[in-house]
């Protein structure tokens, strides 16, 4: 149970406490409602670009990391089609220095030539390396366009083509800033040993004064139904041929989120689950091979990926899933195989928020999903999802003509 206050300035900006006395560090986590999808579909990677940009200094302090090296705290940052999210770390004594680091560069980030052209070539390197240069790392660059049409999860957070981020103009990277960094389009969320007066103090202190913007109204083209099975193939400088399925799912917010969640895991969690059981370890058809949901909050897709044995052709692979998919569409499943993935889902949950970290960014995640008290309805969610739930599903997403499959070729 992760208790919580909340409060919201007149600027917009949403403040929540999870307050714990047992610990002496304390973490502050700033989620900004922007991601990928929020991109203009000529400019992608701006998200992520602005990800970098952000430790490139604000109005009043040209060096973000060292300040807060000084007392003892540590940070970091990611982008998600979804959200773009920078924690930190400190000892609680020392946590009004996040608040300034945090405060200024939302007031007045540093619009340095050199910092954009320093991130650009970092952004740019990050493409190369990930995407381009990893042995599968291209497969988000491939598939995505496949599996989506119209919705902007159609391109990866890095962006759907890097000339994106190459032409981006300083012009670009301010109006980016000015639409999307601004209080009430963000989430601060604060645990540790401090009370909710001290919080609203230093709140009010820090973030009061910044102006709000205009409200940024999210308005995404809807994918449509999938109608066709989808194919495309490729290959590259890969250890083994691989396979990836995906399947579109239902959102982060609809009833059925932790029942594809759980139908994922029965298919492909672990080594106990049935794909791994049957193909790598009794058919020896995989070296490996799993499933596992992209948590979206818009609906988003259930994956199934797997790398062959050697000699073993795609076609056979692709139709060995294919058996294991529609055994599980046909017979419902015991209730040992459902309380067993369920116990394995719960503890995943309980076991990360030991983390204090990890509990203000389930929070702030909660609250940009437009209601905060789901941090705590996870648990019961997962535990009330029912066998017949997990097999109506699969018969309903688990079909041909609603996947995407890349066959991805070694050379």
């Amino acid at each position: 149970m992760i208790d919580y206050q909340h409060f919201t300035l007149n600027n917009g900006l949403q403040v929540y406490l999870h307050e714990d006395k047992t610990t002496p560090i304390a973490a502050v986590n700033i989620l900004y409602n922007v991601g990928s999808k929020d991109e203009d579909q000529t400019k992608t990677g701006f998200a992520h670009l602005f990800e970098h940009l952000m430790f490139g200094g604000s109005k009043n302090i040209p060096s973000y990391d060292e300040p807060l090296q000084r007392v003892g705290g540590e940070n970091n940052a990611y982008t998600t089609p979804d959200i773009t999210n920078y924690y930190i770390t400190l000892p609680v004594a020392n946590i009004e220095t996040a608040f300034w680091l945090e405060s200024d560069r939302m007031m007045s980030l540093s619009f340095d030539p050199e910092v954009l052209e320093t991130q650009r070539k970092v952004v740019i390197e990050e493409f190369k390396q990930r995407y381009l240069n990893q042995p599968y790392g291209d497969v988000w660059l491939k598939l995505r366009p496949i599996a989506y049409k119209v919705h902007p999860y159609r391109w990866a957070t890095i962006g759907k083509d890097i000339s994106h981020i190459e032409r981006a103009t300083m012009q670009d990277v301010k109006d980016f800033f000015h639409k999307f960094y601004i209080p009430n389009n963000a989430i601060l969320t604060v645990a540790g040993d401090i009370d909710i007066q001290r919080l609203r103090y230093l709140t009010e202190k820090w973030f009061g004064d910044i102006p709000a913007g205009e409200d940024y109204h999210r308005s995404l083209p809807q994918e449509p139904g999938q109608q066709e099975a989808r194919y495309v193939e490729t290959q590259g400088d890969v250890p083994n041929d691989a396979i990836y399925k995906v399947f579109h799912m239902p959102a982060r917010t609809n009833s059925d989120y932790f029942t594809a969640d759980l139908l994922s895991d029965v298919l492909g969690r672990g080594k106990s689950s049935r794909l791994y059981n049957q193909l790598v370890k009794e058919q020896k058809i995989f070296n490996s091979v799993n499933a596992y949901i992209t948590g979206s909050v818009e609906p988003g897709m259930l994956v199934v990926h797997g790398n062959l044995n050697e000699g073993v052709a795609l076609e056979q692979g692709d139709a060995a899933i294919q058996k294991i998919i529609e055994e599980l569409k046909n017979e419902r499943i015991n209730e040992k195989e459902l309380s067993k993935v369920k116990n394995q889902a719960e503890s995943t949950l309980v076991f990360s928020e030991v983390e204090i970290l990890t509990r203000v960014m389930n929070l702030a995640y909660a609250a940009m999903l437009g209601d905060a008290t789901l941090v705590n309805t996870e648990s019961q969610k997962i535990q009330a999802v029912q066998a017949d739930q997990i097999q109506a599903l699969a018969n309903q997403i688990l079909v041909p003509q609603n996947s995407s499959t890349l066959y991805y070729h070694s050379v």
